[in-house]
């Protein structure tokens, strides 16, 4: 990476500061990603003893993944605003706290009330996280390194399900029992203790501001905010400018579709290989659902490298998008052969986990200052929307069918029609090279 020194900073290596920054910050945000990803695909490995324990029907189960999208959108744009204010230090160690606290709180379900109103709680707790750090990277970090940065912290979103599956399945079969409790119970433990010490963490770690940094010197300082700083003129810096902002509600259309496939692959996943597969047992379930997110973290990591080089995003977004849908249309046509349906389910983890973390390099194109901050909060709000809709959707469809293909058909789809719109709707800006390339 090169960036312009100003007139009267002392020399500072370009690579050395932002590997310093970069060693600060990015161990606990991919931490904290990791068990924020976790927190949402635990309920899927969770499924089939919920669903027994409490009497769950598939559209049941369904409402209840997608009330803690309703309790995250809710509070969405509020929860960044208020970490506008406030600060990303003590706002997001918030967040970390109450949604661990709530996600243990899952153990004491006993009712399918307990699961609608918890899974509501979680996602209301939860909510600004994500938009929060990507808020919080325009401030550390030049545009033209963001995508391998935000590539990076999303890869601990494919890492969750690469090592948590696994361990969701080994802790689900080998803790059941123990105290009395069932192992999905103990799951959810698993999910949120550790949040409560991350809450400390990142009190004492995260820094709201350059000029905040103790551990960065004054030539460092200067060298870090002259490169950040570099923007092009007349962004819109507040949240009404952000709504006026051409291309901001599409960019939310383009999410609300990218989600609709998300929460189809993280809540549905680990029930379509069970369908293929059979009786294989929950740990071999959570081995084959790490393989879609292995596949995208392989992919997102060089996609976002290569696009850094480019200076283009959006090429790349739609060439996942594509590929997703492909995945999705796969998925259907093979629901019960099993090695077809895991090349499909490979192919949507390469293109749907692979689209989010180049799609929110977006944004920061067409926003920033609290324009950002509630911009971003909003594009994730009304995208957050397709993980109320796919969970419901496939649940439905599945109980009026028996199978969950014309659903899968549906977001195939739906992945074409983002992949259109970006590619012949969306403005100049979010076309156009990195600025200052």
């Amino acid at each position: 990476m090169e960036i312009q020194n100003s007139a009267d900073s002392a020399p500072v290596d370009d690579r050395a500061l932002m590997r310093k920054v970069s060693l600060r910050f990015m161990p606990l945000i991919m931490i904290c990603y990791f068990f924020a990803f976790f927190d949402r695909i635990n309920v899927g490995f969770a499924k089939a003893a919920l669903q027994t324990d409490l009497g769950l029907s598939n559209t049941a189960y369904g409402l209840g993944a997608s009330l803690f999208v309703i309790g995250y959108v809710i509070f969405e744009v509020p929860s960044n605003m208020i970490l506008f204010k406030v600060g990303a230090r003590r706002w997001i160690a918030r967040i970390m706290f109450s949604w661990g606290l709530a996600t243990i709180g899952m153990m004491f379900v006993t009712e399918t009330w307990h699961f609608y109103a918890l899974r509501f709680i979680i996602g209301s707790m939860e909510a600004g996280f994500a938009p929060g750090i990507l808020y919080f990277y325009t401030i550390w970090y030049p545009a033209q390194i963001r995508g391998r940065i935000t590539s990076a912290m999303f890869v601990a979103s494919a890492f969750s399900s690469i090592v948590g599956a696994p361990i969701a399945g080994l802790i689900m079969e080998h803790a059941n029992g123990i105290l009395g409790l069932s192992g999905w119970r103990w799951m959810f433990v698993f999910g949120g203790a550790p949040c409560l010490v991350l809450a400390a963490v990142v009190w004492n770690r995260l820094d709201d501001r350059i000029s905040d940094a103790k551990w960065l010197d004054d030539g460092e300082k200067a060298r870090l905010t002259s490169a950040v700083g570099n923007v092009p003129a007349g962004l819109p810096h507040s949240l009404l400018g952000a709504l006026r902002s051409p291309g901001l509600l599409l960019l939310a259309l383009i999410y609300f579709m990218i989600q609709v496939a998300s929460y189809g692959l993280n809540f549905w996943g680990p029930d379509l290989i069970r369908t293929a597969f059979g009786a294989i047992g929950d740990t071999k379930i959570g081995l084959l659902t790490a393989t879609p997110f292995i596949c995208g973290a392989i992919c997102m990591v060089l996609l976002g490298r290569q696009a850094d080089k480019t200076g283009h995003r959006v090429p790349y977004v739609i060439a996942c998008l594509l590929i997703g849908a492909a995945g999705f249309a796969g998925a259907g046509a093979f629901s019960h052969s099993p090695l077809p349906l895991m090349i499909s389910i490979a192919a949507i983890g390469t293109g749907v986990v692979a689209s989010i973390p180049m799609f929110w390099t977006l944004p920061a194109r067409l926003l920033v200052g609290a324009g950002a901050a509630g911009g971003i909060a909003l594009i994730s709000t009304l995208g957050q929307m397709g993980g109320i809709v796919s969970p419901i959707m496939i649940g439905r469809v599945k109980d009026l069918t028996g199978s969950a293909t014309p659903a899968l058909y549906l977001i195939s789809g739906v992945c074409v029609a983002a992949a259109l719109i970006l590619a012949f709707l969306s403005p100049i800006q979010l076309r156009a090279k990195d600025h200052g390339r």
